[in-house]
């Protein structure tokens, strides 16, 4: 085999090897729903929640008309990631708990952000 008829599938390969490497990759997203209990601003007891939420990406709770970054409670983690709660805001802080896909944690677990796996 010449030199000359390995060159062009050779150049073809690198060619689909660099348009496969450039192209932009989807986003990675935890696919179900997050859910978690919380308080509104008038006193209500409200349920927040989170569809599909991005993973990698610290999210911070509240719901509509409670003050932001105030603490949910009872998480329920109905995706297929995993999610690391935290008492802080930010995903920040000592104080965590990680829920596998399907599990969940009751009222006296607070929450005020979440990051998933």
């Amino acid at each position: 085999m010449s030199a000359r008829s390995l060159t062009a599938p050779l150049g073809a390969a690198c060619s689909a090897l660099v348009l496969l490497l450039a192209a932009p990759g989807s986003a990675s997203a935890a696919t179900g729903q997050f859910r978690y209990s919380y308080t509104t601003a008038e006193g209500y007891e409200a349920v927040g929640f989170l569809n599909n939420p991005a993973s990698g990406e610290c999210i911070n709770l509240h719901g509509p008309g409670s003050e932001p970054g105030s603490a949910g409670r009872a998480p329920k983690n109905r995706t297929d990631a995993t999610a690391t709660v935290f008492l802080g805001p930010d995903c920040e802080g000592d104080v965590y708990y990680t829920l596998r896909p399907g599990a969940g944690a009751g009222d006296r677990l607070l929450v005020r952000s979440v990051v998933f796996s």
